[in-house]
């Protein structure tokens, strides 16, 4: 090696380090239309301590699982609001492909104070409780 030059693992460690079931890496579609944070906000309600959840079934397709995020202002300030997002997208990410409904939509909203500090583990718990709440 010469100077610079950064030595990567062999390929059969990358491959095998963390390797988790295909589902957890499932790509989720994301809300963007207002329209549709607006459908969802008259569908299921679920509160858990971290965050809200929104649920809605669409009625036009049974396609993939949609899910939006959103934290307002009373969340804090810019940092704490997108600390909390990307929070709400990791548990999204993780539990949704497992345990939320093709043809749902989803919108995780942040709670002030507590979607950024709360223990990610337990929020992890939460959405799955939240979800079960809103899917009887």
């Amino acid at each position: 090696m010469t100077g610079g030059e950064i030595a990567s693992p062999p390929d059969e460690t990358r491959q095998t380090a963390g390797a988790q079931p295909a589902a957890v890496f499932a790509r989720l579609d994301r809300l963007r239309a207002r329209a549709d944070f607006l459908r969802a906000a008259r569908g299921r309600v679920a509160h858990a301590p971290g965050f809200v959840l929104q649920a809605r079934e669409r009625e036009e397709d049974d396609g993939p699982v949609r899910v939006g995020f959103t934290c307002s202002k009373k969340v804090g300030n810019a940092v704490a609001r997108n600390r909390a997002k990307r929070r709400l997208r990791e548990i999204a990410r993780l539990e949704l492909p497992a345990n939320g409904r093709p043809g749902w939509d989803y919108v995780l909203i942040g709670r002030r104070d507590r979607t950024a500090e709360a223990d990610f583990a337990e929020m992890r718990r939460d959405l799955v409780e939240a979800l079960a709440k809103v899917h009887p």
